[in-house]
């Protein structure tokens, strides 16, 4: 039987190739159930969630990797999260409706993928790649060639109610059959979407890899979860400035302000406004959340 939410690990022993398969079940269709993303911009949101989670455990950091895509075509944004505590949280926005499927850059009008890792207390590293190819994984698998130097290979699927995916990753220390990596990266690439989204990891990879000598670890939970948070939103209202909080009361009796992630709704009242720039009275707000 499927195991819903989960990150599985595996390690082919007798190469120096380790991959990675993960499901996204209940925490996708909260995703879902928050967007009114549908088709194309929902698939492309899919891949990227799952490809996040695949990436951040691979990268072992402790800390958070996020995928974005901004442009000005008929879907002009996505933006993917995962962190190190197997989290998830996502958004794509749709502007008008494609006419016929294309590739990644004409999606987008964008020809970039903007990859970000936070580390701990480390300043945030950000990575620009190229958006080549036709789909996430190529574009993905791109800048780990570019960046990681590191052969690796994503394959994503998505639909309505479940998101999956599988890397598979050379390690730079292998040294042993040649053929190795082309052999087990054709094989994953013959995984359907289908098998990816309703086969238990251990079924896919038997069928795929039944020659091979396999190690095969614990699975880890996934779960949608949000960062927001009354601080946060009151330190981005600090960030404004007091002239700009001080125009603000004098024009509405109250702030709304609502996470693109979760829908969370925080409302801040002419008093809670007043009391931002007031070290004493600010860690006593307590803004209304919906």
């Amino acid at each position: 039987m499927k195991s819903p939410d989960h990150m599985h690990r595996f390690l082919f022993e007798e190469h120096l190739i380790r991959g990675q398969h993960v499901s996204l079940d209940a925490s996708w269709q909260q995703i879902v159930s928050q967007s009114d993303a549908s088709g194309v911009a929902l698939d492309l949101l899919g891949h990227a969630l799952a490809a996040a989670a695949l990436m951040v455990e691979t990268l072992k950091i402790d800390g958070s990797i996020s995928l974005q895509i901004r442009g000005s075509g008929a879907i002009h944004l996505l933006v993917a999260e995962a962190t190190s505590s197997h989290t998830i949280r996502g958004i794509v926005r749709q502007s008008r409706e494609l006419e016929d499927q294309k590739s990644l850059r004409d999606i987008f009008e964008s020809d970039k993928l903007v990859i970000t890792i936070k580390n701990g207390t480390a300043k945030p590293h950000q990575g620009i790649v190229p958006l080549s190819g036709d789909n996430l994984a190529e574009a993905l698998q791109a800048y780990f060639d570019q960046s990681e130097q590191l052969p690796t290979q994503f394959v994503l699927a998505c639909n309505v109610k479940g998101a999956s995916g599988m890397m598979l990753q050379k390690l730079p220390e292998d040294s042993g059959d040649a053929d190795a990596w082309n052999r087990l990266t054709l094989l994953a690439a013959t995984t359907e979407p289908e098998e990816l989204l309703k086969l238990p990891v251990e079924q896919i990879l038997g069928r795929l890899f039944h020659q091979e000598s396999l190690r095969v670890f614990d699975p880890d939970p996934v779960e949608f979860a949000c960062s927001c948070s009354v601080e946060r939103t009151r330190d981005m209202l600090l960030s404004l400035g007091k002239s700009e909080i001080d125009a603000i009361i004098e024009e509405q009796e109250e702030v709304s302000i609502t996470c693109e992630f979760c829908n969370s709704r925080y409302q801040f009242d002419k008093v809670d406004l007043g009391a931002l720039f007031n070290d004493s009275d600010a860690s006593q707000i307590s803004p209304t959340r919906h």
